[in-house]
Order: structure tokens, then sequence, then C-alpha cells
């Protein structure tokens, strides 16, 4: 078994058997799953002002109220909402997708730009096991980052505080404190 395993998506014993038989634990999350896409389908049609509407359906989203110093823009998406935890003043913009089934923490102070991809979840690369197991780690973000554009932030993935993350960058590997990533494979551009 892969150290990021996180859970096995079908049953092996039944699966030899010739039966395709999800999981108890990937069950669960699919459901979840259904539920947040039916809000977020909900949340995203809402007018701009509708600040109760809003609120409402992030409180089913998160299981918890919106801080009052979080600003969300729709549409916004999410494969769970419940691992999502949002420090306070946290600004994200429209389009961006946290998938946080295995935790997304974004510090206090955090800019996401438009379009940035938060994905904590994926598969083995190995193609007998890649339908079995779903493979996961979670993403930390520290204090007053900022996020730029289109950005996607992969499984594992720490960033440290004051760190710019380049419009566009796909980040795979760690970020360090008070450095400024860009690159189709993110790399440190400069430091300060």
């Amino acid at each position: 078994m892969a150290s990021d395993e996180l859970m096995l998506i079908h049953d092996a014993d039944l699966l030899a058997r010739g039966e395709r038989v999800l999981g108890d634990e990937f069950k669960a999350m699919s459901e979840r799953v259904l539920r947040a896409t039916e809000l977020t389908s909900r949340l995203n049609v809402l007018p701009f002002d509708e600040e109760a509407g809003k609120s409402a359906l992030f409180e089913q989203l998160l299981g918890r109220p919106l801080g009052e110093t979080v600003t969300i823009y729709p549409p916004f998406y999410t494969d769970n909402g419940l691992n999502l935890q949002l420090g306070e003043r946290v600004f994200i913009n429209q389009g961006c997708t946290f998938l946080d089934y295995a935790g997304i923490r974004l510090g206090d102070g955090v800019m996401v730009g438009p379009k940035a991809t938060f994905i904590t979840v994926g598969h083995p690369v190995d193609p007998e096991e890649r339908r079995r197991i779903l493979t996961g780690a979670p993403i930390d973000v520290a204090e007053n980052v900022w996020i730029g554009a289109g950005a996607m932030i992969l499984p594992g993935v720490s960033i440290g505080r004051d760190a710019v993350i380049a419009a566009g960058a796909v980040v795979a590997d760690d970020v360090p404190a008070r450095s400024l990533v860009a690159g189709p494979k993110a790399s440190v551009r400069r430091s300060w």
C-alpha cells in the first residue's frame, strides 16, 4: 500500500469475483460529493447581492458559518467543503475549485486569484492500482500568501508565509516562505 493512500475505492475481494462494489468509505465520499455539487449549483446561480442565500449555502457547504471577514466570490466549486479551513480576511475570487477531501487550510490574509484550483486527491500512476485506490494529502497555505489566477496547487503541498504563487503556476512541491514561484512546474524564481 502506498504511504499516501487515502481509501480503497472498491472491495478487492468482490472485484476479484467480478462484482463492482464500492467500499463503504468511498460510498460516503461519493454521497458528499453529490451533496456539495447540489449546493454549489444552487450557490452559483444566486444573484451576486443575495447575501442571505449565499451565507446559508456556504454554511451547509462548510458545516459552519462563513467567517465575517472571509470573502468568496461565486462561482465557487468544491467536492466536499467540510475539510476547507479558512482563516480571517481570506479572499477567494471567482471560479475557484477546492477538492478538499484530504483537507485544505488557508491561513489568515490569504488571497486567491480567479480560477485557482486546489486538489488534495488523486490516483496512483500504476494502472493496476489506479481504479482501486484513491490517494491524497492535505494542502496547507500559511498566512498572507497570494495565489495568482489559474494557479494549481497539488496534493501535499505546503506554502510558506508571505509567498506568492504566479498566475498559471502548477505547484507540486512545497514553497518556502517569502518566495515567488512561477512556471508550468512551479520553481522558486526569487526570495526575499
